[in-house]
């Protein structure tokens, strides 16, 4: 297997872990409701390949989702403890959306192009 097949398969094992533990929280349908919002973040290529790639990989790489879950877990021992399950539910449809991304191929963008991916292009058969 290729890195990049490797990276695929990684990305859809990400993304039914982040299913199973939103339905461990009875919240299974959060990563599905919430599935196109981290797409918003493709607005910024409005404003030219070289910003929309930049806040597009802002909130399609791992870093982000592990934070939510830090503040989640800080919610529960030590405030309020009633944000974070919510959190942790926005953290896994986070995860579930990044996972779901990679599985098909759309990798973190470089910025030439919205096609041109950290994966290879998209819509582009090699060879």
């Amino acid at each position: 297997m290729t890195p990049e097949h490797w990276q695929r398969l990684e990305g859809g094992v990400l993304a039914a872990v982040a299913l199973f533990a939103a339905a461990m929280l009875s919240g299974w349908w959060w990563p599905l409701a919430l599935f196109l919002v981290f797409d918003l973040s493709a607005l910024g290529y409005l404003a030219g390949t070289r910003i929309g790639a930049f806040f597009y990989n802002l909130v399609h790489s791992y870093w982000a989702p592990p934070l939510v879950l830090v503040v989640a877990f800080a919610d529960a021992a030590w405030g309020s403890g009633g944000a974070w399950r919510v959190l942790v539910l926005i953290a896994c449809a986070w995860f579930f959306h990044v996972g779901i991304d990679r599985a098909l191929g759309y990798g973190l963008k470089h910025d030439d192009s919205f096609q041109h991916t950290h994966l290879g292009w998209i819509g582009r058969t090699s060879g």
